[in-house]
């Protein structure tokens, strides 16, 4: 199997001295392709910084990221800054849709951000909309899209173009039960299609929905499960 990502004893401190916070201790997580990994824990454990770390947005103090067999912290700036727009997609909880641009143009943004030509970015964005059940709804507003709208025209920014990893921090925090499994749902298409993915939620009927779910507690890996036995035993770990 091929791995996507890969973190090796990965520890963040922000600060130094007596002001040293560690938000990450010697955390080693991997992605492989068409994997669906789920993050857990209580506020500050550490889940957004390690998201941030695994995308390229952090960097860590010590261990390595590997991403697509690449160790990011080799990369320049440019480098890196290049890696996250093409082969990493982000999906957050308050969907940070851009209220001025369609679901199409802000579906199309990164890609023109890019250096993509508008026709060629309009016409993967409409691909990727209609991967997320929303090729008709391209020309309207988010006010015009419902909350679980709104998170697939997210979930189709993210995956725009050839983008392999999918981050999600709380994608389903704001959306009711139904909505949230949909929106699930084409996180695991997207693992099914080639990709891989992280989510960090703090529900385990969600993360019931990924291979193996990762429980961090002030910033250490304490535990993996397998999720695929149902959210009981993912309760009843912690």
């Amino acid at each position: 199997m091929t791995t996507i990502l890969e973190m090796r004893d990965v520890t963040r401190i922000h600060g130094s001295g007596h002001l040293a916070v560690r938000a990450l201790s010697d955390a080693t997580v991997t992605v492989e392709v068409g994997e669906l990994v789920a993050v857990m824990g209580p506020s500050g454990s550490g889940k957004t910084t390690l998201l941030s770390i695994a995308g390229g947005l952090d960097r860590q103090t010590s261990g390595s990221v590997l991403f697509e067999g690449v160790e990011l912290a080799g990369l320049s700036p440019s480098e890196l800054a290049r890696v996250r727009r093409r082969r990493i997609g982000y999906v957050f909880q308050q969907f940070n849709l851009i209220e001025g641009l369609t679901a199409g143009e802000n579906v199309s943004l990164p890609l023109e951000l890019d250096g993509v030509s508008s026709k060629e970015a309009r016409g993967s964005a409409r691909r990727a909309l209609e991967t997320v059940g929303l090729g008709d709804l391209a020309d309207r507003f988010p006010d015009e899209l419902s909350g679980g709208e709104q998170q697939r025209t997210a979930i189709a920014r993210a995956i725009v173009g050839e983008r392999v990893l999918l981050l999600a921090d709380e994608p389903t925090g704001a959306l009711d039960t139904v909505t949230g499994e949909a929106v699930l749902r084409l996180m695991r298409d997207h693992c099914s299609r080639g990709g891989g993915g992280i989510l960090v939620t703090h529900d385990a009927r969600f993360a019931a929905w990924a291979d193996r779910v990762i429980f961090l507690r002030d910033g250490t890996v304490i535990d993996q499960t397998n999720a695929r036995s149902g959210p009981e035993s993912l309760l009843s770990t912690r």
